[in-house]
Parts: structure tokens; sequence; C-alpha cells
């Protein structure tokens, strides 16, 4: 199960909606061994694609380092979808190496900001995909 304040929830939607129609992505770092998620860092998508994202090399190199030096890990790692459903896709499968984060994926097919949008977090480990509830909380 994923906790996440609302705060940081309405980031994420933020920079999805902001970087549509193109795919946003990015992390939230949080204390290494807590799985709590606390600070959003969001990164530029190099594909800069409406079916595709992809972090900088270097870009991620940077972020790396730095929560290292911070003793944070990628609790979230997350994704926008502009025209289908937020569930992964074969590439986000393929490309989701880190088994111990939340892959959140944000749809925002229906852009408009009148409708609903889709918030949804997994659990992908060796190519298995796991939906797992959210719990969005005011403060942890």
């Amino acid at each position: 199960m994923l906790t996440i304040t609302q705060a940081l929830v309405d980031q994420i939607v933020a920079h999805a909606r902001q970087d549509h129609p193109d795919e946003a992505c990015g992390v939230v770092a949080g204390p290494a061994g807590s799985g709590r998620p606390e600070r959003f860092i969001p990164m530029l998508n190099a594909a800069r694609s409406p079916t595709f994202y992809e972090f900088d090399s270097g870009d991620l190199l940077k972020l790396y380092r730095d929560m290292d030096d911070r003793d944070e890990e990628p609790v979230i790692i997350y994704h926008s979808h502009t025209a289908t459903e937020a569930y992964p896709s074969r590439t986000d499968i393929s490309y989701a190496n880190e088994p111990g984060a939340h892959y959140v994926l944000v749809s925002t097919a229906d852009a408009d900001d009148a409708g609903p949008f889709q918030f949804r977090s997994y659990r992908i480990v060796e190519g298995g995909v796991t939906e797992e509830e959210v719990t969005v909380v005011d403060a942890y």
C-alpha cells in the first residue's frame, strides 16, 4: 500500500497536466528504509514524447548522487499517460528497475481539468505488475 500526502498527489498531478501532451516523469524521494515519500523531484522527459518517457541519464546520475548524500531513496517513480489509462505499458514494465519503489501512473487523457483523472500505484518486480491501494493523508 502507498501512503502519500495530498500535497504530493497535487504536485504529481499538476506536473502531469503541465507537461501534457507529453508524458511527465519524476521521483518522490524519502528517507532510506522508511518507505515514506517526502521530497518531490520533477524530472525532464528527455524523450519529449506523448507516448514514452525517459529520464536524462545525466540528470538521473545527479539525482541518485543527491539522494545518496541525503540518505534517501526513490520511494515513488511516477509518470503520466496522455492518451491511455494509468496502467504500466510493456515498455514501462521493462524499464522498472527499482523493486522497492511504488510506480505511480497518472492519466491525463482528459486534460481539460474538468473531468476525472486516474492516479494509480503499482509494484513492478521482475516483470510482474501488482496494483496497490493508495491512501491519501493530510500529513504523516
